[in-house]
């Protein structure tokens, strides 16, 4: 895993410049080497840039996801129910097997993937769910999150692992709702790139059906879809209709993880009758202790004031310590932890 850092400050001239160019250069080297120890060697080519320190003038932003093909191998034909300890992750009648492998759909009976995959929820009048994303990226984060968080937190899968589906059994047999991250267009376009398969903005529906099923078919046992970067895509509703129109048609909900102010997702998804969350925090956009239980106190309030909200998290090690710890105490303050599809929005029927 290769991890960058960008700076945002306008560089210094001369002799001055020079010197905190070094002294950039070794804090880069530094921060590499313990991004890489914390979060160790990814079992595929993948790499991530961290920005180092957000930038005074905007508010930083999450990892960028630099993930290079896999081989588009399909998987085998869903034939028979398939569990990980309790939990369903596959099903022949909500499997559709296609020569790209097997897609998400609503059984004969009615039965939707988003609510046979999903993880079952406690009652509670103030409900929080937390979507840990990045799972996938590196083996040493993926366990480590698996291990330390509690079974309500929804995980995000990505598609590329070669070793997705044994991330989603080890995922779901520990309790956890799975979502699959697409990849979708950001802003920045293609020098933040997450994948040979983004759904773009410019793109004819067709390819982008295309690129979207080929994600679907990564693995089974997911209860819905997440972004993975998508601030462009996102706020594009000629785009973004399409696709949350053929999830809605596979049982499938959306998660918007909320990285974006100009994401259209609520009115989209609310026009069409399409099942969507909506993240209300990134919480860990600062990773470090402070930030992170200050951002977890906010969804809190949010909780409170709607009676439910969603925060979206990343697998750094800091942040799974957070919120584990954070959750221990969450009931004694009159919360309750549930996976997303407990807070999905309705459907129009």
């Amino acid at each position: 895993m290769t991890v960058y850092a960008d700076s945002e400050a306008p560089p210094p001239k001369g002799a001055r410049a020079l010197g905190l160019a070094g002294a950039s250069l070794i804090c880069l080297l530094m921060g590499a080497a313990a991004t890489i120890t914390l979060l160790g060697s990814s079992t595929h080519s993948v790499s991530v840039r961290i920005p180092l320190m957000p930038s005074a003038s905007r508010a930083p932003v999450q990892p960028v996801i630099r993930a290079e093909p896999t081989p588009d191998t399909p998987m085998p034909p869903v034939t028979q129910v398939s569990h990980a300890g309790r939990a369903l992750i596959a099903d022949p009648a909500l499997t559709e097997n296609t020569a790209l492998g097997p897609l998400p759909r609503i059984a004969d009976d009615g039965r939707k993937p988003m609510t046979a995959y999903a993880a079952p929820a406690a009652a509670g009048k103030f409900r929080i769910a937390i979507v840990m994303t990045g799972l996938g990226l590196s083996a040493k984060a993926t366990q480590g999150a698996l291990a330390g968080l509690p079974p309500a937190v929804t995980v995000g899968i990505l598609p590329y692992a070669s070793d997705a589906p044994r991330w989603l059994s080890a995922a779901r047999a520990r309790g956890h709702e799975v979502v699959l991250q697409v990849p979708m267009e950001p802003f920045d376009f293609p020098d933040s790139d997450p994948g040979p398969h983004t759904l773009r903005t410019g793109s004819a529906t067709s390819a982008n059906t295309e690129r979207l099923n080929w994600a679907l078919t990564r693995f089974t046992g997911y209860a819905g879809v997440a972004n993975l970067l998508g601030d462009r895509f996102l706020s594009d509703s000629d785009a973004l209709a399409p696709v949350l129109t053929s999830l809605s048609r596979r049982g499938l909900y959306f998660y918007d993880t909320g990285s974006t102010l100009r994401s259209v997702v609520p009115t989209v998804a609310g026009g069409l009758g399409a099942p969507f969350a909506q993240g209300a925090a990134n919480l860990d956009t600062i990773q470090t202790a402070l930030e992170i239980d200050r951002r977890l106190a906010e969804l809190e309030n949010t909780a409170r004031t709607h009676g439910s909200a969603v925060g979206t998290a990343f697998v750094y090690p800091v942040s799974v310590e957070r919120i584990a710890l954070w959750a221990k105490s969450l009931q004694s303050r009159g919360f309750v932890l549930v996976p997303v599809s407990a807070i999905v929005s309705a459907p129009k029927q």
